[in-house]
């Protein structure tokens, strides 16, 4: 299996001054450094998505904690290629032989399931950004973990309701065979039914999926809404094949985990009109722009970063000041109860909390991609229709059945 150790070395402006690093913070920051290790797809269909990427937000993180609080961190990373006996057992290994204080990413929802009970076990810390399952901070839930970035329930929902309400009622759903899949398509179908929709059709494909076009052929008859309820080299084959069916001209196509790699694959001409949901856009604000250029420097292909990528960078940063303000590295709950405590803050997803359940909370954006004659130019793929305010963007705290909320 695929492993590897680097460290950040960059720091940059904005997350110097969220960090704002004091002498005593410095002190304790001077000793061991904390390890922390990045999970995920490094060589399949979700490579593009996270892979290294993540690892990147992940070190870009580190530099500006050592350059704001003098709390240095190792990181380390490795390939669980999709497969949950070889995700938990690199998680195993890390945690029981390595000394690793924090697991982070871990796309792959049963993989990332495991991943949270080993580190609730082992008392260390399980940070999840291309996570999606909501079950983490629902029946799940562990007070080891925390949920940065996103989760079905929140771009499942959003999406269901704005589009259904906007006037688009019958819906068909492409949903990934896995926890992941079935995690969306369930709450799709709720927030569908709950604005007045109806599923005319749902399908389920295996990973990694190469032929979508007798499902296609029944959601265009069926249907005025295809619902996408999968991830990476999935969404972009199945879009593309839609775009041949030429579905995107006679239907709303919706992703809600569709990010700007799958449109890089596709090409606007193809993905235009696609409507997706996300909590950060490389192209926001002047603090997501500066992030996203030392990004794209360090990035092998020069890519920008997405919304999971970008999560692993914030998700980083509020680790190490949680650590940086006296949490012990190797007390996982102690660390997952100072980040809980301390009000979120970073240039990427603005100030925030994190709740008792352990999701993160910030705004989620509705997105349509741009068509060819609207772009600017390369990664120039997004345009804002609407804001969902934190409030709305999560599952109500008492609804989720999680064991920590009283």
């Amino acid at each position: 299996m695929f492993e590897m150790r680097r460290r950040g070395l960059l720091a940059g402006t904005a997350a110097l001054a969220a960090l704002g690093g004091t002498a005593g913070q410095r002190a304790r920051a001077a000793g061991r450094p904390v390890k922390i290790a990045v999970l995920n797809d490094m060589s399949g269909v979700y490579a593009d998505y996270q892979g290294q990427g993540s690892v990147i937000g992940t070190e870009l993180a580190v530099a500006d904690a050592v350059a704001a609080t003098g709390q240095r961190a190792e990181v380390i990373f490795g390939d669980h290629q999709n497969k949950p006996d070889i995700g938990a057992n690199l998680a195993r290994r890390w945690l029981d032989t390595e000394n690793v204080d924090m697991i982070i990413d871990v796309p792959n929802s049963a993989i990332a399931l495991a991943v949270a009970e080993l580190c609730r076990e082992r008392n260390k810390v399980f940070i999840g950004s291309g996570a999606g399952t909501s079950d983490l901070t629902g029946v799940r839930c562990s007070p080891n973990t925390v949920h940065w970035t996103y989760d079905t329930w929140s771009v499942g929902q959003s999406l269901g309701r704005a589009v259904t309400e906007a006037g688009s009622k019958r819906w068909f759903l492409l949903v990934a065979d896995y926890a992941f899949g079935y995690d969306l398509e369930k709450n799709v179908t709720e927030a569908v039914l709950a604005s007045g929709g109806t599923i005319a059709g749902v399908v389920r494909h295996p990973l990694g999926n190469s032929d979508y076009s007798s499902f296609l052929v029944r959601a265009g008859r069926d249907a005025d809404v295809l619902g996408l309820c999968n991830a990476g080299g999935d969404n972009t084959t199945s879009i593309k094949q839609a775009a041949e069916f030429g579905l995107n001209r006679r239907m709303k196509i919706v992703g809600p985990v569709v990010n700007i790699n799958v449109i890089q694959g596709l090409g606007l001409r193809d993905a235009q009109g696609l409507l997706a949901a996300t909590p950060f856009y490389w192209d926001h604000d002047d603090s997501s722009r500066e992030f996203s250029r030392r990004f794209q420097a360090r990035h092998p292909r020069r890519i920008m970063p997405n919304d999971m990528q970008a999560g692993c960078y914030a998700a980083t940063l509020h680790y190490l000041k949680a650590v940086a303000g006296g949490a012990d590295p190797g007390d996982g709950r102690a660390v997952v109860s100072a980040m809980k405590a301390l009000p979120t803050d970073d240039p990427l997803f603005g100030r925030g909390t994190i709740r008792a359940d352990g999701r993160k909370v910030h705004p989620l954006y509705i997105m349509e991609t741009k068509g060819p004659q609207e772009s600017r130019g390369e990664w120039d793929y997004f345009k804002q229709v609407s804001t969902v305010p934190p409030e709305q963007a999560y599952r109500p705290l008492n609804a989720g059945s999680c064991s920590l909320v009283r």
